[in-house]
């Protein structure tokens, strides 16, 4: 059953201490990791280690993203072109487990995004949306949702924007911390990381009837 919007808004602020109390002690726990992560990249990829992109958070406000970089930058004369050909082999390690986005932390604590809500996409799919599939700037981006634990990069855009919608309408503690415990199980499993033809998703408008 659909909650109410004053149910929904209840939480909202249990979500928010939950994200700070939550971003905080993984900070911490991952902080070795990080830094190991940092030097390798750094060895690998060079300066900086730090991926850092603008995406629309609640509401479309925009906020820098950050993530490990885990792709070449372009280079034509390489043939360093598509995502595909840029990605390294350390950077998809790092994204078969997910731990490029270990910085992305940092933008929960700050407040730009949630453990858990709609992927933060890109801004330039601001005005290809549907109204329906802008609703899912209604809450925080999350680093993990609901879509990410159903299928993650295998599902169409259609099917991802439905699960965010399904989230945005039904969230509450207990669905986060079921998409909390599948996102780790996802992880192990190496679930739907990649999308057919694509080192990741197909941007959204190249499927026919993807950050």
């Amino acid at each position: 059953m659909e909650q109410s919007r004053g149910q929904r808004c209840h939480y909202d602020p249990v979500k928010r201490a939950a994200d700070v109390v939550g971003a905080a002690l993984l900070l911490i726990m991952t902080a070795p990791i990080q830094l190991v992560i940092a030097i390798l990249v750094a060895r690998h990829l060079g300066r900086p280690v730090l991926f850092r992109q603008k995406r629309p958070g609640r509401h479309g406000v925009p906020f820098v993203m950050l993530k490990f970089r885990s792709m070449r930058p372009v280079d034509e004369a390489r043939g360093w072109l598509t995502d595909a050909e840029r990605l390294t082999p350390l950077g998809r390690r790092l994204r078969t487990l997910s731990l490029d986005e270990l910085p992305t932390l940092w933008n929960v604590l700050c407040g730009h995004m949630s453990l858990v809500g709609p992927r933060p996409l890109l801004m330039e799919y601001l005005d290809r949306y549907t109204p329906q599939q802008a609703r899912r700037h209604e809450v925080r981006p999350g680093i993990t949702g609901l879509a990410q634990v159903s299928g993650r990069n295998a599902l169409t855009w259609e099917e991802k924007f439905g699960y965010d919608l399904q989230y945005i309408d039904h969230r509450n503690l207990r669905l986060d911390a079921r998409i909390l415990l599948s996102t780790v199980r996802a992880v192990i499993g190496r679930d739907g990381i990649t999308h057919q033809g694509h080192a990741t998703m197909a941007p959204f408008g190249e499927q026919s009837n993807e950050a």
